[in-house]
């Protein structure tokens, strides 16, 4: 891809802190971008603060990953900083992302999504599905997020696959990693979308055949990671997989055609040490190379 003017940046954002290895050309390959929303947490606030700290720690690790045997003087990235969001307004900040996810994928580059709270999810899945009609959302989580409403809300971190469901189809909705909801999510799940509870890389590993040559929008919740790995989240659920579980997985997604991503609900007010925004910062990397490698 030709090297943009590098005046020209993702409409509405903010730049401050850059991720590790960032370069200064916009029209990189590959985009970081950060979603700061916090809007309708239902525990513990704080995912605001996510995408500044993710790039904080993430002067921590190398940029070479030992994994992909890449690093990132081989897939340049541009970090565009956070869209700059209204507090207290879901529906404004929700239009504000979307505007900034379409301007990265309308020019062909991978996004990469630093949440925020994981309704943010349904603002990047409507402006990746302009490009891409056929998305399929692959979901790594703890939590079904199924809800019809929470407590009276339709568009809230509780209720958003079933949100991205109805917008593309529940028959293109991948659920893995789930180890919590009501049961009344679970029955729906069960019947309307591919829904894998409690299991992450032997369910990954069954599904790899529906999703080859389709365009596929990756979510990872931080959470679907045991709270003893990362503890820095605002709903935590006990008995999830271990950092190095869910990084195979990303790996093991390398050769399949991930058009766009993002890792949300990292709260750093409740995190220790750092363990759960490193640890993102961490499956970043991995991402940013192992899909962005096929892109230059």
């Amino acid at each position: 891809m030709a090297a943009m003017d590098p005046a020209q940046v993702v409409p509405g954002t903010v730049r401050r802190q850059r991720f590790l290895g960032a370069v200064d050309d916009p029209g990189a390959p590959v985009v970081l971008l950060g979603a700061p929303l916090d809007t309708t947490v239902s525990f513990r606030p704080g995912t605001r603060f996510g995408p500044a700290r993710i790039r904080d720690v993430s002067d921590g690790l190398e940029d070479y990953s030992p994994y992909l045997d890449l690093d990132f003087s081989q897939v340049p990235f541009f970090d565009a900083g956070d869209v700059d969001l209204p507090f207290g307004d879901p529906e404004t900040a929700l239009a504000a992302i979307e505007r900034a996810v379409a301007s990265v994928v309308d020019r062909g580059q991978l996004p990469i999504i630093l949440g925020g709270e994981h309704l943010l999810t349904l603002a990047t899945v409507r402006a990746v599905r302009h490009r891409f009609p056929d998305l399929v959302v692959l979901q790594f989580d703890a939590h079904a997020d199924l809800r019809d409403d929470y407590v009276g809300v339709r568009h809230s971190h509780a209720t958003v696959m079933r949100r991205i469901g109805e917008l593309i189809g529940f028959d293109r909705v991948f659920q893995l990693g789930i180890r919590s909801g009501t049961r009344e999510e679970f029955a729906f799940g069960r019947v309307h979308s591919r829904f894998h509870p409690l299991q992450l890389l032997p369910a990954l590993e069954r599904i790899l055949p529906q999703l080859a040559g389709r365009p596929i929008y990756l979510t990872i919740d931080i959470d679907v990671v045991d709270p003893g790995f990362a503890p820095g989240t605002g709903t935590p659920e006990p008995g999830g997989v271990t950092p190095g579980e869910l990084l195979a997985a990303v790996h093991r997604l390398r050769e399949l055609q991930v058009v766009a991503m993002d890792v949300v609900e990292v709260c750093p007010p409740q995190d220790a040490s750092d363990i759960t925004a490193i640890l993102a910062a961490k499956v970043v990397r991995e991402a940013i190379l192992g899909f962005g490698s096929g892109r230059q």
